[in-house]
């Protein structure tokens, strides 16, 4: 038989569908990257100055020569190159909440833009544009992503397995964050120079059985509390009103001892990123790598715990 039955009982999830029904699932989303580069032969690319090095990997894999441009503090581009023949730009929609920067880049570069969003998981892909999510940003998997491309790639792509890389999710559940965080770092160096694989049935599993609509709506009344009490201190102003944020972006002088201090309570902020600070950025990515802080906001937390958070920044 194709299917077992009887024996012990397995992990029961939720059957539900993608959220990305229309995409190609595949394992990581640097993978998705390196999918739309072998796809559209692109000689060049430009990225931003601060962006993840792991966006680095495809492009030395494939031999693709690259080159990084500035963004002005609405996290935009602070120019717009002109692109020569063979060669893309990139644009990571920032912490999900520059969807309006993203369509006005397709309507100037068109099929030559790859938009990464990597940080946008509910952002809608724009018709023709080259699109790619990772999943494991903003739920609890141990890999995954989406890649939207309108032609399809001549390859056959045999499929992950996720069951290694989990330990880290299931001890935070079992014990404590801090006792998984050595497995988690282990996991994420397990990711690297993977080839392109189809995602593992455990990931589609665990992404088929969440209420998407309820992670929608609790991203954004918590991401609202911090805008409320927050705003007038936060040297970033950005427009949420259509989005549903990763993270609050909260970007003050302090940011790096702030996380610090957070860090001694327990609350924990991910750095994006301190390749940057290892480039030759400009001072604009120096200072949002430093001092950019990416408060939670995720379906983990209700309004009430992130009230919890605000006395402690403010």
């Amino acid at each position: 038989m194709n299917k077992a039955i009887g024996g012990y009982i397995g992990l029961e999830l939720r059957q539900g569908t993608h959220y990305h029904s229309n995409a190609l699932p595949l394992n990581t989303g640097r993978n998705c990257f390196e999918y739309i580069l072998k796809l559209r032969g692109y000689k060049h690319v430009l990225l931003p100055y601060y962006t993840c090095e792991v966006m680095l990997e495809p492009l030395r894999k494939l031999g693709i020569s690259y080159s990084f441009y500035a963004i002005d503090p609405g996290l935009e581009p602070a120019t717009l190159p002109v692109l020569h023949d063979k060669e893309a730009f990139v644009y990571t929609n920032y912490y999900g909440l520059k969807q309006h920067a993203v369509e006005q880049l397709a309507k100037h570069y068109g099929p030559r833009l790859i938009v990464d969003n990597s940080q946008a998981f509910f952002a809608p892909r724009i018709n023709g544009i080259d699109t790619f999510y990772t999943a494991r940003k903003f739920f609890g998997v141990a890999d995954g992503a989406y890649v939207y491309a309108d032609t399809p790639l001549d390859i056959e792509l045999p499929r992950d397995e996720s069951c290694s890389r989990m330990s880290h999710l299931l001890t935070r559940i079992d014990t404590c964050a801090e006792s998984g965080y050595g497995d988690y770092l282990l996991h994420e160096e397990q990711l690297c120079n993977q080839p392109i694989k189809s995602m593992s049935r455990l990931t589609e599993h665990i992404l088929c059985s969440i209420d998407y609509e309820q992670v929608r709506q609790r991203r954004i009344t918590n991401y609202m509390v911090l805008e409320r009490a927050l705003y007038g201190s936060n040297k970033l102003s950005l427009d949420a009103s259509e989005s549903v944020p990763m993270v609050y972006p909260y970007w003050t002088e302090n940011g790096n001892t702030l996380r610090d201090e957070l860090r001694q309570q327990r609350i924990y902020i991910a750095k994006y990123w301190k390749n940057v600070l290892d480039w030759n950025s400009p001072a604009l990515e120096q200072s949002l790598a430093n001092d950019l802080l990416a408060l939670p906001v995720d379906q983990r937390y209700t309004p009430a715990d992130i009230e919890t958070i605000i006395p402690l920044i403010i």
